[in-house]
């Protein structure tokens, strides 16, 4: 289900128009995804939040919603979207509802936990987004890729990913696979904010991180380009990696103690 009606969501039910800011400039749809099967609970969201939250502020209107209770399937892969019907998916499910949305949306926002690599949910999101791609192919830079449809205003693709791990190299496969979409569907990809032991973000001393990504949210929408100081930010450790992988193994040591494992 969608987070909210937003707006943006009731606007597109009576057809699509365009908006205008109070001071006259066409206003800045974003259409953001919260991955994590966590919800609004998990540190996914802790780090999602101010970064919607600092757009919101630039002027756009956000729409967020939970992959995990999208109801939607899998993609079957046949391309009749392409090869049939091109632009229309012929299952009927809750993608029928956001597609309106994502046509009409300048920004795309992708916000994944590090699993294995992603959420099964995440992913279907991402795969049944084919129906938005024109199939007609080109050579670009040595490789064969696509665009969105004429009708699809996502012009920037943008990654919110946290991982456990200490490494923020834990997420380059993540990164990989938002700068793949990107590039086969003629977008711009806009950088990636990347928070490694996400859990630490409960410290006091993380304060900067999340007024970094409210920062980040902001300069996106006014500038439509992120500080790469501020990503820094996001990213910092916040704890040594001795003591990271102190800490873990001492857990899962007391784990095994109390579960007799």
């Amino acid at each position: 289900m969608v987070m909210r009606l937003s707006p943006m969501r009731k606007r597109y039910e009576a057809g699509p128009t365009v908006i205008v800011s109070p001071g006259g400039d066409e206003m800045t749809n974003v259409f953001a995804v919260n991955g994590s099967n966590r919800k609004g609970k998990g540190n996914l969201a802790k780090l999602l939040s101010p970064f919607l939250e600092g757009m919101e502020e630039a002027g756009a209107e956000v729409e967020l919603v939970y992959s995990q209770d999208l109801d939607i399937e899998d993609c079957l892969g046949d391309f009749s979207c392409w090869s049939k019907q091109p632009g229309i998916c012929i299952q009927k499910d809750e993608m029928q509802e956001l597609y309106p949305m994502l046509r009409a949306s300048d920004i795309l926002v992708l916000g994944i936990p590090r699993y294995i690599p992603m959420p099964a949910p995440m992913q279907a999101f991402i795969n049944r987004l084919c129906p938005l791609i024109d199939p007609f192919l080109e050579a670009r830079d040595g490789r064969t890729v696509a665009r969105f449809h004429k009708d699809v205003r996502i012009k920037r693709i943008v990654l919110v990913a946290v991982s456990g791990w200490w490494e923020v190299g834990n997420m380059d496969l993540l990164v990989e696979i938002v700068e793949e979409v990107a590039k086969d569907t003629g977008t711009e990809f806009s950088g990636a904010l990347l928070r490694p032991h996400a859990y630490e973000m409960a410290r006091p001393e993380a304060a900067d991180v999340l007024e970094a990504a409210r920062r980040l949210g902001r300069q996106l929408v006014s500038n439509g380009r992120m500080s790469p100081d501020d990503l820094a930010i996001v990213s910092r450790p916040l704890v040594s990696w001795e003591d990271n992988l102190k800490r873990s193994n001492l857990g899962y040591e007391e784990t095994k103690r109390r579960t007799g494992g």
